[in-house]
């Protein structure tokens, strides 16, 4: 069993002491910000130690059966709303509408799974009725920003060959311009009615639920002809644990806890390009 330990900034005196409580049969430096401790004598007691551990020093922690490598893969699959970009885009539509506190409310239960989340949805889409679409533009120019590490981990899985595919339970306006900005290959979300330049309240054809991204990614994977199995698929909510429970490696990203749990890599405090640590 290996152990890859990684931070922010200078973090390197904090790996090499967490590296320590494994008593490895080795370490490797991966980078001035990742070690792989190799060699280690897993047992549940000791993982518990570690995880404590590691989190107190702000440092993720990812046990690894041997050693993986990105030609593993051939997809890249990822949830866009508090995984690719930072913010929940509905949420900051409905700033627009002085609705904010309401909307982020359905959206925090609907990523926690307490709420369906089309049923979610189509509550929160119906409080922006008659917001100016304009609305949109400005979410997306002033206040939609790329999570850390997003464009160093897609450049470097775009140059090792991998396909890339955005798929989300928010809405096309966006997805389609990350789309163009990031040169993904596929993307499925939500479109928004809208009429004579104002938003309706309604969401047009089928909703992209959990269900509708576990489909997505396995007809990506059908259309590739490859298993899920060579997919890494990222995800923050309780939406997403659908699509990540199919994939070969699935990544909680600054993720809600139900989503860490079941996880095979969560990333708590380093950036998306930190699956790059995990893989050689």
């Amino acid at each position: 069993m290996n152990l890859v330990l990684q931070g922010l900034d200078d973090c390197m005196p904090r790996l090499e002491r967490i590296a320590a409580l494994t008593a490895p049969q080795g370490v490797t430096r991966i980078s001035s910000t990742a070690l792989r401790c190799e060699g280690i004598a897993f047992s549940p007691a000791l993982r518990q130690t570690i995880e404590v551990a590691a989190h107190a020093a702000q440092l993720d922690a990812t046990y690894m059966m041997g050693i993986r490598h990105l030609n593993e893969f051939r997809l890249v699959a990822m949830d866009m709303d508090s995984t690719l970009i930072t913010i929940e885009c509905i949420d900051e539509i409905a700033d627009m509408q002085g609705l904010k506190p309401q909307v982020a409310a359905i959206t925090e239960a609907a990523m926690r799974g307490e709420l369906d989340f089309a049923e979610s949805l189509r509550r929160r889409v119906a409080l922006l009725e008659g917001l100016d679409a304009a609305a949109l533009e400005r979410v997306y120019e002033e206040r939609l920003r790329l999570s850390p590490g997003a464009e160093r981990m897609l450049a470097a899985v775009q140059a090792a060959g991998l396909k890339t595919l955005l798929v989300s339970g928010g809405f096309t306006y966006f997805t389609d311009r990350l789309k163009t900005r990031l040169g993904l290959d596929y993307t499925l979300a939500n479109q928004l009615e809208i009429v004579d330049g104002k938003l309706t309240g309604k969401v047009l054809g089928d909703i992209v639920d959990a269900e509708g991204k576990r489909a997505a990614v396995e007809h990506v994977c059908a259309g590739l002809g490859i298993s899920p199995l060579e997919a890494i698929v990222m995800g923050d909510g309780a939406n997403d644990l659908k699509m990540m429970a199919i994939a070969g490696m699935s990544v909680a990203f600054r993720a809600k806890p139900v989503v860490r749990e079941q996880a095979t890599v969560a990333l708590n405090f380093v950036g998306l390009d930190g699956i790059l640590n995990l893989l050689a």
